[in-house]
């Protein structure tokens, strides 16, 4: 199979990788550092709807099964490109006017977010779940739109050398809003409780507000290709101007995606669909797991968030001085081993049975950390497979697909526990495997599920070395076309 079209205009031989000094010093550039509050400002919802919730979930009796089912609020992130060339192409009056179109959608979703927020904080889980889960929904959307407009400044607002850096800023912001929206959450919701814990977490929403009315807007890259599509009406009408809009907001971002990747494109897809799916469905259970081996909420803030947060700080920001060092290529397909291999761990703790902190910090360490350096390689691959005429279209889809099989599986994780539980010695393989691992009885379920994460990892090692040897190391971020 041939390589990606894009490849074909690319110079016979590449320029020179910076040296490692050079590629640190990009953090100083003033782009990189707003990526940072960028990153917080998005990573802050997602674990108020997903991880603490989940926790908040547990403490208060409910099930495994439902928990599990509940996170599917969470695939409210991976259907966002289906909203994707709305927020691309249409302004928002009067915000697109005052800050642009980048920065009045990023302020709108942002708003929501606290509104959102504030919902979450009314409702007590043991009697207004219904309600719960709504509010949660409004935050999940509000968020992911808010990713949809953050992606598309951060791709705009910096050049493909800059990439890299600007991915590790964004992703230590994005780690320092999990931190505190796991630690900070649950040290407060232990001291005050979950309503202050959500109310505090709504104040903090506004970090993003300030950053968006601080920064300037990227300069709009040459408009997108009009694609043609032979038997439709073109002309100045209303119903003219409403199916030439679609077939460029909406076809014309897949349409220029393969005609430059061409079939490899689909494998792309796959691979992107693939590479974090481990991990993505152990974060369902994780929070859950912790609780049901008896670790309170101030160990689970301090090894799990506070540590985790500093070890997937230092992934983060030395993914991005390795992609601006080697490139995406090799480093993508190491991760695609080291991400599954890493859930091992939690499978050696549950089969211990006991809350050894220093097992867990052991296993928080090796996961946090190459998380971080996968999703600082993983951002700078994904933005240079785009455009900049269909920024947030192309990269939307791109982190949609990422996120879609993982949440959808994740969403099955409690059933899986819990089956687990009850028949996984009935099962031959199964059964050998918690004898081999003299697990405890009580945390058989939590066994088999992390050794099932780890499995279903091994699709995306294999694309991610068979893709090795066909697309370009470092692909550019595709310049708008007029």
């Amino acid at each position: 199979m041939s390589e990606p079209r894009a490849s074909a205009s690319a110079p016979p031989t590449a320029p020179p990788r910076p040296g490692w000094r050079e590629a640190v010093l990009a953090y100083k550039h003033g782009s990189v550092r707003a990526a940072l509050f960028f990153g917080f400002s998005s990573g802050l919802p997602l674990l108020l709807v997903f991880g603490t919730l989940s926790a908040r979930l547990r403490e208060s009796g409910v099930d495994r099964t439902t928990i599990g089912f509940i996170s599917w609020v969470a695939l409210t992130y991976a259907w966002k490109f289906a909203w994707a060339p709305v927020v691309d192409r249409l302004a928002v009056p009067p915000l697109t006017t005052w800050l642009g179109r980048r920065r009045g959608w990023m302020l709108l979703a942002q708003i929501a977010i606290v509104a959102g927020l504030l919902l979450m904080a009314q409702f007590d889980p043991a009697n207004r779940i219904e309600s719960l889960v709504i509010a949660a929904v409004v935050v999940a959307f509000a968020s992911a739109t808010q990713d949809i407009a953050v992606d598309a400044w951060r791709i705009e607002a910096t050049g493909p050398d800059l990439q890299g850096p600007t991915a590790g800023a964004y992703q230590l912001g994005y780690r320092i809003a999990v931190l505190v929206a796991g630690a900070g959450a649950l040290y407060v919701a232990e001291l005050y409780g979950w309503k202050t814990a959500y109310v505090a977490m709504a104040m903090l929403g506004l970090v993003g507000a300030i950053a968006t009315l601080l920064v300037r807007e990227p300069d709009r890259p040459a408009g997108p290709v009009v694609v043609a599509v032979p038997g439709l009406p073109v002309g100045k009408d209303p119903a003219s101007r409403l199916v030439q809009w679609f077939t460029t907001a909406v076809i014309g971002p897949f349409a220029d995606y393969f005609q430059r990747m061409g079939w490899l494109g689909v494998a792309i897809l796959a691979f992107i669909a693939l590479f974090r799916v481990s991990d993505i469905t152990l974060g369902v259970m994780a929070n859950p797991f912790y609780i049901d081996m008896g670790f309170s909420k101030i160990d689970i803030a301090n090894v799990s968030k506070l540590y985790g947060f500093w070890m997937a700080v230092a992934g983060a920001l030395a993914g991005g001085a390795i992609v601006a060092r080697h490139g995406v290529r090799a480093p993508l397909v190491w991760m695609a081993i080291l991400l599954p291999v890493t859930n091992l761990p939690f499978a050696l703790l549950a089969a211990r049975g006991v809350p050894d902190l220093w097992l867990l910090a052991a296993a928080i360490s090796a996961d946090n950390f190459v998380t971080g350096i996968s999703g600082s390689v993983f951002i700078a691959y994904l933005s240079g497979l785009t455009n900049t005429a269909y920024t947030a279209t192309q990269y939307a889809l791109f982190t949609s697909l990422m996120l879609l099989p993982g949440k959808f599986l994740g969403g099955w994780s409690g059933a899986i526990v819990d089956w687990a539980q009850a028949h996984g010695r009935d099962m031959p393989g199964v059964g050998a495997l918690l004898a081999w691992a003299a697990a405890t009885p009580k945390h058989e379920g939590y066994v088999v599920f992390f050794v099932y994460t780890t499995l279903i990892g091994l699709p995306a090692i294999l694309l991610a070395i068979w893709l090795a040897h066909r697309t370009p190391d470092t692909p550019p971020v595709v310049p708008g076309r007029a």
